[in-house]
């Protein structure tokens, strides 16, 4: 039995290879298609950003060589807004109104800010005068309140990069630049298959007492929405040799991974570790962690020898999240090409927790709880009491798992403890 720590050094390690050996396809997908899919190239700006020296602020643009000093007279000859910019000369001692976001007039190195400038018509200042003239009610610097071409964005500069997964910010900054279309990593064909003779699938009557429902399966499916993933379900199989090596085999041709709740235990019907070590090679067997110490990791081989990782997890459903959720979801990220840190290893925090609680030596415990944050940003986490892996109703009403140490027993009030929030559990809230 190894660690998590372990584990996830083995994935990866093996993912690293899987990376030599395999040549991940691409495809082109419109900007809208693109959301959580994997760029398989650096995408470069066609033009920088901005395009042309612009205003920060509303207020004037002033020429060069202009008086710019507190009490200064300047007259204001046009007007610059976005989309429609002043095209005429302009004098020293000039100005244009400019609005934010409007192209600053060639000529013009000053923005006075309109808080600071006081607005005269030219009726009624002076009937001679043809326009409208401002009064300076502080000094303005030359520079400030331009953004200048290019300042943020130079023109071929790599924006983002290969292997970055695509969020809604980087469609905003894609679109920003006209981007239309981008070469993406094709998603990966990742099977998922559940095992047991007890289980009947969602929708199905139960005809007798000792069946039950396959929750894993569509479970994992939520659980595995926002990958650039595939998925091919092959439905529940009962515990027999053949039908699992036939289902395996299967899956080993048509897809790049294959998961699997129960089977994976050492009773007489649990087929599955048998059926993998015959195909091909179970990597790793049990994991020091509490629930889903039976975790394994291993591969399969299609005809020309391109290897299928195998992900085995327990059949109890929080044992199945746990698992998904540590080793199963930053794998898939790993294995799409995916080169963002973030997402490869799962979120945690300190809280203080509010209560006793229970726990054996030896294993890393996965502890359903509560957490809340307090008004001084703190954070306070309650594990439930009774956390048998088989109370399904608590799984749900938790909003994270307590992580405590495998070395640890029981952990007293007010401990620091680690704490992986669910990410499903936490709508952010807009005043």
């Amino acid at each position: 039995m190894i660690t998590i720590e372990q584990m996830q050094a083995a994935i990866t390690e093996r993912i690293a290879q899987y990376h030599t050996e395999v040549t991940l396809n691409t495809q082109t997908l419109t900007l809208d298609d693109s959301l959580n899919h994997i760029l398989a190239m650096d995408v470069r700006a066609p033009f920088e950003i901005p395009r042309q020296n612009v205003s920060a602020m509303d207020g004037y643009a002033i020429a060069t060589g202009s008086n710019t000093e507190s009490g200064a007279t300047l007259e204001i000859v046009g007007e610059s807004k976005a989309g429609s910019p002043y095209r005429g000369l302009i004098q020293t001692n000039q100005g244009v109104r400019i609005f934010t976001g409007a192209v600053v007039p060639e000529g013009c190195d000053t923005i006075v800010i309109q808080e600071e400038a006081e607005r005269f018509s030219a009726n009624a200042a002076d009937n001679s005068n043809h326009h409208d003239t401002i009064s300076l009610t502080a000094s303005a610097p030359a520079g400030k309140y331009i953004r200048y071409a290019g300042e943020e964005i130079a023109e071929d500069e790599a924006v983002l990069l290969k292997g970055q997964r695509i969020t809604p910010t980087d469609i905003s900054l894609l679109a920003s630049l006209g981007v239309a279309e981008i070469s993406v990593y094709r998603p990966l064909t990742v099977g998922i298959l559940a095992t047991g003779d007890e289980l009947v699938s969602v929708g199905q009557p139960l005809t007798h007492s000792a069946q039950i429902y396959d929750a894993n399966t569509p479970t994992l499916k939520q659980l595995l929405a926002g990958l650039p993933i595939k998925v091919q379900d092959y439905g529940i199989i009962p515990d027999d040799w053949d039908k699992t090596k036939e289902t395996v085999q299967q899956a080993t041709t048509d897809c790049d991974v294959l998961i699997s709740t129960a089977g994976v235990s050492v009773g007489d019907y649990d087929y599955l570790t048998r059926v993998i070590d015959a195909l091909g090679h179970i990597n790793h067997y049990k994991v020091a962690m509490k629930p889903g110490k039976p975790f394994v990791f291993g591969e399969l081989y299609k005809a020309d020898n391109t290897p299928v990782l195998y992900f085995g997890l327990p059949g109890n459903p929080l044992s199945a999240v746990v698992g998904a959720m540590q080793f199963v979801i930053p794998a898939l990220w790993r294995l799409s090409g995916i080169h963002t840190p973030a997402l490869l290893t799962p979120l945690t925090l300190r809280a203080r927790l509010t209560c006793d609680t229970k726990k054996a030596k030896g294993r890393t415990d996965f502890q359903r709880a509560q957490l809340v944050q307090q008004v001084d940003g703190s954070f306070d986490v309650t594990c439930f009491a009774g956390q048998q892996s088989h109370r399904i109703k608590q799984l749900s009403q938790a909003n994270c798992f307590a992580i405590l140490d495998k070395d640890s027993g029981d952990v007293p009030a007010g401990t620091s403890v680690w704490v992986q929030p669910f990410p499903w559990a936490f709508i952010p809230v807009v005043p």
